[in-house]
């Protein structure tokens, strides 16, 4: 009886869609973003200029932290090419503007003292006339990042040529 060879998938190559990694990216943002955040809160509260401040420390920590986060999703999800990596990048910032937004909008409910939706709504409209610029291009820079980390975090083979195995015919 002859021998067959029988390709298998590199070691490492996902077959499905790893959420787990895509939530420990979003969770690594909103930790990192979260602590810096008040950080910029703690250092600027006392002066005039805390919306300028904001704003900018807004677009920087975004951008880093959505590197990072991005970065995390792919290594955990073990992404074998860039190509994927930006799939996986562009999944976690989805999720993670989703989740931001909801938690902004239950936090602003909060805020206007949990009256009806109107406050909320004019309390958001407010703020985003204020910093849509700056939410415009932290989120802009931020999805570059979250993309440019999660395909940078792919894993490089040293020999790109799938693993063969010996099959013998009982």
């Amino acid at each position: 009886m002859s021998d067959l060879n029988i390709q298998l998938d590199p070691v490492g190559v996902p077959t499905r869609t790893n959420w787990n990694a895509i939530w420990a990216g979003m969770f690594t943002f909103l930790a990192i973003w979260s602590v810096f955040g008040a950080l910029c809160m703690a250092i600027w509260a006392g002066s005039g200029s805390l919306s300028l401040a904001l704003a900018v420390w807004g677009i920087i920590l975004t951008i880093i932290a959505m590197f990072v986060a991005g970065r995390t999703t792919g290594r955990l999800a073990g992404v074998a090419n860039s190509a994927d990596g930006m799939m996986y990048g562009m999944t976690m910032f989805g999720l993670t503007v989703v989740s931001a937004v909801v938690i902004s909008a239950m936090g602003a409910s909060i805020f206007a003292g949990g009256a009806a939706h109107g406050s909320a709504a004019s309390y958001l409209i407010d703020v985003f006339s204020k910093f849509g610029w700056p939410l415009f291009v932290g989120l802009f820079l931020g999805w570059l990042a979250a993309i440019g980390g999660a395909s940078s975090a792919h894993r490089r083979l040293t020999h790109p040529t799938p693993v063969q195995h010996q099959v013998r015919h009982a």
